[in-house]
């Protein structure tokens, strides 16, 4: 047997971009910007634009990797990608358009199930088994998570199964050629290093289901140490499993935490913030939405945030009610605790309790459950099914909502009632609607099945969707209307703007006057602690 070089190979982007083979299947790790190989990815982008190589790539990716303008929208034109298998694009314009415009094949796949799918990868098994995405439109007998027209015809990439007379959903594995991540430090043997990374995410099981196939992994890192300089438990990626390394040539560019900063230490625990520092949010609908919603917690409960609303109000509205130490808040990244940043750098947080690996945080999520979730609305029809994944040609994709939701104990969904335009006011303890929204979000049937209201229904599961108007649960009959905001007319800002008739409660009542609170708490703590 030939002898392995232990000693690293050091490359530049250029080479990178330039080993990469036409008609091959790469893979990228990261969410948001964190985490991602922006000079690989650079360098990728420009030799497709001088060269038009390498082409006909399928992009695989778990969550969301761009902050709108980097990220793997680098790799967002026709011909260089001719098949995407993700999660989210909300923060990604290009591939939503490629997508919409039938420019690309794309599939999008619950981001927990990517994850967990590279673990059973690295494990020789040909995909993955779960009940996540049973009758969702990732069912295959529903959409199969085909995303636009040119995608229908083809494979599905998933197939149900059953088992002890259950039906359970097969995610079917995706050989990865090249695989594309980013660490901190390695040393000269190629052990890698995140520590300075704001998310663990799923880096080795990727590297090791690369492996299996006989892939290269390729690491972006901004330091080199000396060999037997950096602490063993520090090694997120052995140096034997890493072909090449590309030493980041601008860092503070093409290396940076997250989207808006190159470095913080109070998002990766070593330092932390004083808690006066964290500003309040400023009280407007979102804020108005996001207190009612929290009226939902209660001590002890584990507590999901998802993109929007929930991450951008909820983390922010408990820690001004001084309640986060009544509930622990999580990101499907895998942090506990703290302050969560969201829109551009969703995922990350300030003074967190604790932050586990991607796929572990979704094996929570897809087994035992959280206790409470906060998701965003898109749609909702009068069957309680959901559509926050497809608006029309946007096509944002799920990210880790199906996961999530499918599991959670109760649902809280945060959205207001009508979209694009609507404007409102606070006066007096009342509600003002200056301008309705141009699109309708109450409908007779939902864009895309997201949620599926009849299943939740039948279950146990808690959900109430809560909008700056109304709001409503799910009851076994239908979706029953519960409270209105004070201000506001039943019958013609309320009725007459939903394409279906929900049931009005016989104890409809008022939502709670202290959610109109402009300064300070409005009293949060000792609702939550009454229960």
């Amino acid at each position: 047997m030939a002898d392995k070089n232990l000693k690293a190979e050091f490359v530049t982007p250029e080479e990178v971009a330039a080993s990469i083979p036409d008609n091959s299947t790469i893979c990228t790790i990261g969410m948001t910007l964190v985490s991602a190989s922006e000079s690989n990815l650079k360098a990728i982008e420009r030799r497709f634009v001088e060269t038009g190589h390498p082409c006909g790539l399928t992009l695989l990716h778990s969550c969301g990797q761009s902050d709108r303008a980097r990220g793997i929208q680098h790799l967002a034109y026709e011909g260089l990608v001719t098949r995407i298998i993700g999660s989210h694009w909300g923060l990604q314009p290009r591939w939503m358009d490629m997508i919409a415009n039938n420019q690309v094949e794309a599939y999008c796949l619950p981001q927990g199930q990517i994850a967990q799918l590279y673990r059973a990868m690295a494990c020789g098994l040909p995909g993955k088994m779960s009940k996540v995405g049973l009758g969702t439109f990732i069912d295959p007998r529903v959409e199969g998570g085909k995303m636009n027209e040119r995608t229908m015809p083809l494979e599905d990439m998933s197939e149900i199964v059953e088992l002890h007379g259950e039906e359970f959903m097969f995610y079917k594995e995706v050989p990865i050629d090249t695989l594309l991540i980013r660490g901190t430090v390695c040393d000269e043997m190629g052990n890698m290093t995140t520590t300075d990374e704001a998310m663990k995410l799923e880096v080795f099981n990727a590297v090791l289901a690369t492996k299996r196939y006989g892939g290269r992994v390729i690491a972006q890192v901004r330091e080199v140490a000396q060999t037997g300089t950096i602490n063993p438990k520090d090694v997120t990626v052995p140096g034997v499993f890493i072909d090449q390394v590309v030493v980041c040539p601008d860092p503070e560019e093409d290396h940076r935490m997250t989207s808006s900063f190159y470095y913080d230490p109070s998002y990766i625990g070593k330092l932390r913030v004083p808690e006066q520092d964290i500003d309040p949010a400023p009280f407007n609908v979102r804020k108005f939405i996001a207190r009612r919603g929290c009226q939902e917690l209660y001590p002890g409960a584990i507590v999901n945030l998802g993109t929007g609303i929930p991450n951008d109000m909820v983390g922010r509205v408990c820690a001004e009610e001084g309640v986060s130490d009544k509930v622990m808040i999580t990101v499907e990244s895998g942090i506990y605790g703290g302050v969560q940043l969201g829109g551009i750098d969703f995922g990350i947080g300030q003074n967190l309790l604790a932050m586990v690996p991607h796929p572990e945080q979704f094996d929570f999520y897809d087994g035992a459950g959280c206790d409470v979730t906060f998701m965003g609305l898109g749609e909702l029809d009068g069957d309680g099914n959901i559509n926050s994944t497809k608006m029309g040609p946007r096509c944002a994709g799920a990210g880790g909502f199906v996961d999530i939701t499918q599991n959670a104990k109760t649902v809280v969904f945060l959205g207001i009632f009508t979209a694009k335009g609507a404007k409102y006011r606070f006066e007096d303890d009342r509600l003002i609607i200056e301008q309705e929204g141009a699109i309708r979000k109450m409908v007779k049937h939902v864009g895309q099945l997201s949620f599926n209201g009849p299943a939740s229904r039948r279950s146990p599961q808690r959900v109430v969707i809560v909008t700056e108007r109304a709001v409503f649960e799910l009851a076994p009959e239908g979706v029953v209307l519960t409270e209105i905001a004070p201000g506001i007319d039943l019958e013609s800002q309320v009725l007459n703007m939903m394409d279906f008739e929900p049931i009005v409660s016989p104890d409809l009542k008022a939502m709670d006057l202290s959610l109109f609170r402009r300064d300070g708490p409005c009293g949060l703590a000792e609702s939550i602690l009454a229960k």
